[in-house]
C-alpha cells in the first residue's frame, strides 16, 4: 500500500513541468516587454513621496508608548549614552592601568622610540677621496645615501676586488665591530676615539 502511494507521488512530481530558468542573472527580473529590470535600479515613481509617520495613533502604527523617542532622561537626549569606554560601572581599563612615573616602552609603538639608521657598507667607500672627511653630509652629497634618518652606521660588508683606501677620516658616524676592525687595520682616523 505504502509502495503504491510512493510511486504515485513520484509520478506526480515527474509530471510537473520544469520551471524556466532566468537568464537575466541574480537580482534581475525580465519584464513583459523583454527588457531586464535590475533590483538595484528600482526607484520610486516620479512625483511620489513617503507617507509621513503619524505618532501616537495606536499599536498598528508601530509608534506607540514613547513614539520613537526612547525612554526618559539619558536615553531620550540627543547624544545620551554611556560611551565606548563604559564597563558597566566597574573601573574602566584606562583607569586601572598602573600609573607610575614612566611607562614600559614595550607597550608603545616602536616608531617613536627606535632609532632608524642609514647603512653604508665598507665596499661602498672603495673609491672615496681621502681628502674628504666621511660624514653623513658628505655621504649624502656623494649619492651613497638617499636619506640620513636618525644617523649613519658603517657596516663591515666587503666585496672581492674592492679595497679600502688608507687614511680615511670619519666623523659623526657609528661603526659595527667588524667595520671598526677593518678600518683600523687600513689606518683610518676616527674622530672622538
Amino acid at each position: 500500500m505504502a509502495e503504491s502511494k510512493k510511486s504515485s507521488g513520484s509520478a506526480k512530481s515527474s509530471a510537473k513541468p520544469a520551471a524556466k530558468k532566468s537568464t537575466a542573472g541574480v537580482g534581475a527580473i525580465a519584464t513583459a516587454s523583454g527588457s531586464v529590470m535590475k533590483l538595484g535600479a528600482l526607484k520610486p515613481a516620479k512625483g511620489s513621496w513617503t507617507k509621513r509617520q503619524r505618532i501616537g495613533r495606536g499599536h498598528g502604527s508601530g509608534m506607540v508608548k514613547t513614539g520613537g523617542e526612547g525612554g526618559k532622561g539619558q536615553t531620550v537626549r540627543s547624544g545620551g549614552g554611556k560611551g565606548p569606554a563604559f564597563e558597566g560601572g566597574q573601573t574602566p581599563w584606562a583607569r586601572r592601568l598602573p600609573h607610575k612615573r614612566g611607562y614600559s616602552q614595550k607597550a608603545r609603538d616602536i616608531g617613536h622610540f627606535r632609532s632608524r639608521l642609514a647603512v653604508v657598507n665598507l665596499h661602498q667607500l672603495a673609491g672615496w677621496d681621502v681628502s674628504i672627511v666621511v660624514s653623513p653630509e658628505t655621504l649624502k652629497l656623494a649619492g651613497i645615501l638617499s636619506a640620513l634618518l636618525d644617523g649613519v652606521k658603517i657596516l663591515g660588508g666587503a666585496k672581492s676586488g674592492k679595497s679600502l683606501p688608507s687614511g680615511l677620516r670619519f666623523t659623526d658616524v657609528l661603526f659595527s665591530s667588524s667595520a671598526l676592525e677593518a678600518l683600523k687595520a687600513a689606518g683610518a682616523q676616527i674622530e672622538g676615539q
